[in-house]
């Protein structure tokens, strides 16, 4: 419960949001990350899916790269995007989510909807592997630096890199891959955010080809030993290719068998068919295990893919009465869909009301007229 509110210039005297707002993301997650048993981060692809997910209690977000080249590209994961793309696109989330917050804690005065106080999570993105040499992953880290992410991993693929899912992996050397890191530490350093989290991924476990003789599990756990040494990694992280839990524990017990206090990262992924799994690894499980940043890469393409699939397959059989079903369980009593009102939920009460606080012209009041029940 937000109990530290205080006002903005942003807001109406009266109106507040929690202090947290000038807190750095990084810090924040780290904050979170040392005290919190594990953190759960939804994976999201533009600043639609981050403001649900900050609205629903998220403690942080996860800006996927796949979905990234899903939602954004109409493609896979193959690195056909570049850094300053992706960058951008991390830009407007996080501002997207500063406003946000705003537009909860004013809600709408006119129709009696109260302050909603939400704490923004820290937005953590995917860098692939740098989309280059490491004066590539120099340019890209500043830009996620002073877009005000939390933090982002890097991964030791050769490039153009693959999904940790795709068939066909190969790694450049660890000794590339920690010249990658140090660079990003030191940008994030030499502009003031320490607090930077950087995570280092490695697809060792199913790669085909990597510059060492050792493959496999043994090769991730040298990898991540190798980077958790450098001192530039906060979090490793293994991708593995299926769900099952001994490789999962194995890699987490050796790891930690050399650094006690590490903190790993687990993609808890949308490749895996986890319904078919009779006992799948849970959070609270992975958490104990040291898993202390738990994400699914593509919670939200698949929640849209879903719930739109069935919309467009719906409104083909019942036409018109297929959407006035969908607004009927949006509007639903007890159901909380925050986008219901898309006025709301984008903002319109709070730019009307800033609009008239700060002397805008042609900002004025709704038409009192409109009936309720229709608008």
């Amino acid at each position: 419960m937000t109990t530290n509110l205080v006002e903005t210039a942003l807001l109406p005297p009266g109106f507040r949001v929690p202090a947290s707002r000038w807190t750095d993301p990084a810090t924040r997650l780290r904050e979170l990350l040392d005290s919190e048993p594990f953190v759960f981060a939804p994976g999201v692809f533009d600043p639609h899916g981050a403001e649900l997910a900050m609205y629903h209690g998220a403690r942080a977000v996860y800006f996927s790269g796949y979905s990234f080249a899903i939602g954004h590209l109409g493609t896979t994961d193959m690195d056909l995007y570049s850094g300053p793309e992706i960058a951008d696109a991390a830009r407007r989330t996080v501002s997207a989510l500063r406003k946000f917050q705003l537009t909860m804690a004013l809600g709408d005065p006119e129709k009696g909807v109260g302050p909603t106080p939400l704490e923004i999570p820290p937005v953590l993105v995917d860098m692939d592997g740098g989309y280059g040499n490491l004066f590539n992953v120099q340019r890209v880290t500043e830009l996620y630096v002073n877009a005000g992410v939390a933090g982002a991993h890097l991964e030791d693929q050769v490039l153009p890199k693959r999904c940790g899912h795709i068939a066909g992996k190969a790694l450049i050397s660890a000794d590339e891959m920690v010249g990658k890191l140090r660079m990003a530490r030191a940008v994030a350093d030499d502009l003031g955010r320490e607090d930077f989290v950087i995570i280092a991924r490695t697809d060792a476990v199913s790669a085909v080809d990597a510059p060492e003789t050792t493959r496999g599990l043994d090769l991730a756990i040298d990898r991540a030993l190798r980077y958790l040494d450098s001192g530039a990694a906060d979090l490793v992280w293994c991708e593995f290719p299926n769900s099952d839990r001994a490789p999962t524990e194995r890699f987490a017990a050796e790891v930690r068998k050399r650094f006690p206090d590490a903190k790993l990262g687990f993609n808890w992924s949308s490749s895996f068919k986890w319904f078919n799994d009779p006992d799948p690894t849970g959070f609270a499980e992975l958490g104990e295990l040291g898993y202390k940043f738990i994400f699914i890469t593509l919670a939200a393409q698949h929640a849209m893919g879903y719930a739109f699939s069935k919309l467009l397959q719906d409104l083909n059989e019942r036409a018109e009465r297929a959407y006035i079903d969908l607004q009927r369980r949006e509007w639903a009593a007890g159901d909380d869909i925050p986008t219901k009102s898309h006025h709301l939920f984008t903002g319109v009460p709070y730019h009307q009301v800033m609009g008239e606080t700060m002397g805008a012209s042609r900002l004025g009041k709704f038409d009192q007229e409109l009936a309720e029940k229709a608008v």
